[in-house]
C-alpha cells in the first residue's frame, strides 16, 4: 500500500489490508511520508511502515515546487529499494505524498499496479500515474476517465453504518453538525448564530455539533451567548461511536470528503453538504455534486453562504419530514456495502497475474 497522508486515504486502506490479511493470508507493508495520519494509523493497525522523503508539488510556493522536484529522484530511488527488498505481488496506490515517487517505481519495475481513488476528482499522484495502472478503484464515476480499466467499487465504510435503520417520521426532529475531526469554522461561526432562529422554526429539534478540539470552546460559548435553549443544543469537541451518531440524525450538516460522502450513503441518510473551497482541484465539491445528483443531499457553496440562506436550507428541510425520507431513500442507494471486498478481489487478481501493464518509459 503506497501513499496516504489524510484519513480519508489511510483509513480505507488499512481497511483494503484487514480485508487481504483475513482472506487472503496477504502480507501488507505500507509506504508513506512523515508527514501522513500513516504514522499514527499504520503501526497502531499491526502493519509495517516504511517511509520516504517527498514534498508537495501543488498549493504550495514555487521554491517548495523546486525543492520537491529536486528530491524527487531520490525519492524514487528509495522507493525501488523497499521493493526490491520487499518484492511485492502487486502495488496500490492511495494518492497522497508517497503514491506519486512509490506508483513510478512499481510501474518501471512492471509490478502490476492498482489505483485507489476515494474522490470525484482525482489528486495530482494519482492523475499522473492514471492511464499507466494495471486498474483502479473508484468511489464515483466521474473518476473513471482518469484511469486505465477503473470499475466504480466505492470506498471502504464500517460495516455498522450500512446496519443503520432510519428513525420514525414521527419522532422528533435532530440535527448532525458534523465538520470533520477538526471541525469546520463555517459552521461554528454560522450555527451558533442562527441557532435560535432555528430552534424556534422547528418545534422540538435538538443539535449535536462537533467543533473540534481547537474552536470547542468559543463554539460553545456562542451557543450559550445566542440565548437558545441550552436543553436542545450540545457542542462537543468530538464525537465517538459516529454510526451511532449517525443514526439519530434526521438531517447531517457536513463537509463532503469522500469518507464522509461513502458513511452518509451507507447509512441512508440526507444531508446538507458545504465542501471545503480550498480542497485540492475542488475534489469536495465533485463529491457533494455525485451525491445531490443522486437525489441524496443539497449543497451550499461557502463562497455564497449566508446566515439566512444556511437558516432556510435546514430550516425547510426539517419541516418536511418526506422530503428527508425520500432523500434517505435515495442516498442509501448510492451507498456500495462491498466495496472493500470488491477491491481486495481485484488487488487478489492483479497479484496472481504478474507483470500486466505497458511501462511509461
Amino acid at each position: 500500500m503506497i501513499g496516504g497522508g489524510t484519513g480519508g486515504h489511510v483509513i480505507p486502506a488499512l481497511a483494503i489490508a484487514d480485508e487481504l490479511r483475513a482472506h487472503c493470508g496477504a502480507e501488507v507493508r505500507f509506504l508513506g511520508t512523515a508527514r501522513g495520519f500513516e504514522t499514527r494509523l499504520v503501526p497502531a493497525a499491526g502493519y509495517q511502515l516504511e517511509l520516504i522523503h517527498v514534498g508537495q508539488l501543488k498549493g504550495v510556493s514555487l521554491g517548495t515546487r523546486l525543492r520537491t522536484l529536486l528530491d524527487l529522484p531520490l525519492g524514487v530511488q528509495r522507493c525501488f529499494e523497499i521493493l526490491n527488498a520487499f518484492q511485492p505481488d502487486v502495488v496500490v496506490g492511495v494518492g497522497g505524498y508517497a503514491s506519486g515517487p512509490g506508483m513510478l517505481a512499481a510501474l518501471l519495475k512492471r509490478i502490476p499496479t492498482l489505483a485507489f481513488e476515494p474522490n470525484a476528482a482525482p489528486g495530482l499522484a494519482n492523475r499522473l500515474v492514471g492511464k499507466w495502472v494495471s486498474g483502479a478503484a473508484v468511489s464515483f464515476a466521474p473518476a473513471c476517465q482518469y484511469f486505465r480499466n477503473p470499475r466504480v467499487t466505492g470506498i471502504p465504510v464500517r460495516k455498522e453504518f450500512f446496519g443503520l435503520q432510519p428513525p420514525p417520521l414521527a419522532r422528533e426532529p435532530h440535527l448532525l453538525v458534523f465538520g470533520g475531526s477538526q471541525g469546520a469554522r463555517v459552521f461554528n461561526t454560522m450555527m451558533a448564530k442562527i441557532v435560535p432562529a432555528l430552534l424556534e422554526a422547528v418545534p422540538g429539534l435538538t443539535i449535536l455539533h462537533q467543533a473540534g478540539e481547537r474552536h470547542a470552546e468559543t463554539t460553545r460559548n456562542a451557543y450559550q451567548s445566542s440565548g437558545a435553549d441550552p436543553a436542545r443544543w450540545e457542542v462537543h469537541a468530538f464525537l465517538v461511536d459516529m454510526p451511532r451518531r449517525f443514526g439519530c440524525a434526521t438531517l447531517i450538516l457536513a463537509r463532503s470528503g469522500a469518507s464522509t460522502v461513502a458513511e452518509l450513503c451507507a447509512a441512508g441518510k440526507p444531508a446538507v453538504l458545504i465542501p471545503f473551497p480550498q480542497a485540492t482541484d475542488d475534489h469536495q465539491r465533485k463529491n457533494a455534486e455525485v451525491m445531490v445528483e443522486g437525489g441524496g443531499a443539497r449543497m451550499l457553496i461557502e463562497a455564497e453562504l449566508t446566515d439566512h440562506t444556511l437558516l432556510e436550507t435546514l430550516t425547510g428541510l426539517m419541516k418536511h419530514p418526506e422530503t428527508l425520507a425520500n432523500m434517505a431513500v435515495s442516498a442509501r442507494a448510492l451507498g456500495r456495502p462491498n466495496a472493500t471486498a470488491d477491491i481486495a478481489a481485484m488487488v487478489a487478481t492483479l497479484a496472481g497475474q504478474g507483470s500486466g501493464q505497458p511501462s511509461p518509459g
